[in-house]
This record gives structure tokens, sequence and C-alpha cells, in this order.
């Protein structure tokens, strides 16, 4: 019993000294968790400062995109100065490919004015069936080849980084040019264009793709004719931009309207054009991976919207 009684009293006194023990294991568990929170904060901490280069470059693409800058610049470590030169010479190289191209199209187009306009001029003097026919389809290769150096001329804009235009002021010139076009016609030109609208694309673009839709909507309409211009966002990093023009002439029926976007289509031959003015800013607005509409406007005329990339 006595030797029975000694081993309980013995097992009691370690169990105590586990007790014992306990909170110096509290206290280990402690210093884990502490050393846990300070590697989570390091990790944090190199994370966020390491990747403060990508982040400066990534901001100065966004700069270029805008038309805010033309290269990146800026203190990178070492290891990132590769990459940042190495963009800049992409920037370089984007902006000569484009210019050789503006160049050949712009000498092809000198190179064949040149023979279509004698031709063209021979077959006037001569009063046959054949030179009518020379002349007639000297004329149509004469459209045909204006409109595809057209399109060149706009693929190789569109391709432009950092390229942006304000709308307002190409709006405000066009408005003056066409009032006085049409002064006769007595036609009021009125514009809306939303604060900060700008487009991400080339001066020339722009001018060409609101000339036409201005111009036609001078032609068929009676007195008025309205411009607005709208921003939307439709990514946290993609901003559009949306032109409206409205006239208040007869209209188009939903067939006419599908017709008349067609290379060369002209609906009535007495109004004076080549037919080309609607196919090309539809042509051009795709390639801006926008979008070109015609419906009826509110006051019976023709509305035509046109959706591109803002910036």
């Amino acid at each position: 019993i006595q030797k029975r009684t000694r081993i309980r009293a013995d097992h009691l006194d370690l169990s105590k000294g586990r007790d014992i023990g306990h909170p110096d294991t509290r206290a280990h568990h402690g210093h884990l968790a502490v050393a846990g929170l300070a590697f989570l904060a390091m990790t944090f901490l190199q994370v966020r400062f390491g990747l403060k280069p990508l982040r400066q470059i990534g901001t100065g693409l966004s700069e270029i995109r805008s038309g805010d800058a033309e290269r990146l610049e800026g203190d990178l470590p070492s290891e990132i100065q590769p990459l940042q030169s190495e963009l800049n010479a992409l920037i370089q190289s984007n902006e000569e490919i484009i210019d050789r191209a503006r160049t050949q199209v712009g000498n092809l187009a000198h190179g064949l004015k040149t023979p279509l306009a004698v031709i063209t001029n021979e077959a006037a003097d001569a009063k046959t069936p054949f030179a009518s026919k020379v002349a007639e389809q000297a004329e149509f290769m004469r459209t045909q080849i204006a409109h595809y150096l057209d399109r060149a001329r706009m693929a190789a804009g569109v391709k432009t980084i950092g390229r942006v235009t304000e709308i307002e002021p190409v709006a405000q010139s066009l408005q003056r040019a066409l009032e006085r076009i049409y002064r006769d016609k007595g036609v009021n030109i009125s514009i809306d264009i939303a604060q900060g609208s700008k487009f991400q694309g080339e001066k020339q673009d722009l001018e060409e793709l609101l000339g036409n839709l201005l111009d036609n909507a001078c032609k068929w309409c009676r007195r008025k004719v309205s411009l607005t211009a709208k921003v939307s966002s439709e990514t946290k990093h993609e901003r559009r931009v949306e032109l409206i023009v409205d006239d208040d002439g007869p209209g188009l029926t939903a067939e006419e309207r599908a017709e008349i976007v067609k290379r060369g289509r002209r609906l009535d031959e007495s109004k004076p054009g080549s037919g080309l003015g609607l196919s090309i800013v539809s042509d051009l607005a795709a390639l801006y991976r926008g979008s070109f509409t015609l419906s009826e406007a509110p006051n019976g005329g023709l509305r035509a919207v046109l959706s591109l990339p803002g910036a």
C-alpha cells in the first residue's frame, strides 16, 4: 500500500511539473506568431517595393498610349533597364515603319495620278464609243485606287502609338468650313461636345470621319445639322467616344441605310460626290475597332452614330 501511495504521489508531482511548464509553451508559441507576422511583413514590403519599377513601367506605357509621353523615361534598376531600352526601341521602330508606309503610299498615289490623268484626257478628246469606254474605266480605276490608297493610309495611321486628338477643335473647324460651303442653302450646324472628349487616333482620320458625316448631312438636310460627342467607359481601362450626327432631311428607309454604306453606292446621282464617303467612314471605324451605324433621327432625318476609342 505504501508503495502504491508513493507511485501515485510521484505521478502527481510529475503532472504538476508538466502543468508548471505550460506558460513556457505559450511563450514559445507567442514567439513563433511574432516571427510569422514579421516574415509576412517583410515579404509584403519586399514584393511592394520590388515590383515598384514594373508599376513605373506600366504607368509610363499608359502615358505613351494616352499621348502624354513619347518614350519611357525615369531611372530604373539595372535589372529593368534592358526592358526599358527594348520598349523604347520598339516604339521607335513602329514610328519608322509607319513613316515608310506613308511615304510609299504617297509615292504610289503620285505615280498613278499622272498616267490616269493622261488616259482620261486623251479619251475625252476622242468622241468615239471606244474612247468613252476607256474614260469610264479610267475613272473607275481612279476611284478604286483612291479608295485603297486611303485604306492603306488609314491602316498605317491606326497602328501609331500614342496619337490623341481633341475632338472639339476639329468639330469647330469643320463647322466653320461647311457653313461657308453651304451658305447659299442656309445650313446651320450646332455642336455639343462633352468635356474631355478625345479620340485615340490621328487628327486627319478624325477630320475624314467627321468631315464625311457632316458633309453628307449638309447635302441632305433642310436647314439643321447637329453633332454631339459623348464619352463612356466600357471597362476600367478603356474609354469610348460616341459621335452622333443628325440632320432634318428626308431620311432613309432601313433598306436604303444598309445599301448606302456600300462602296461607291449613291442613292441620288443628282447630288455631287463619288459615293465613297460613308463607306470610308465604315472602313475607317472598323480599322479603329469602332462601329458605325445609321438610324432614324428624332426629327425624322438621318442619324449617323460613330463609336471610337477614346483617350
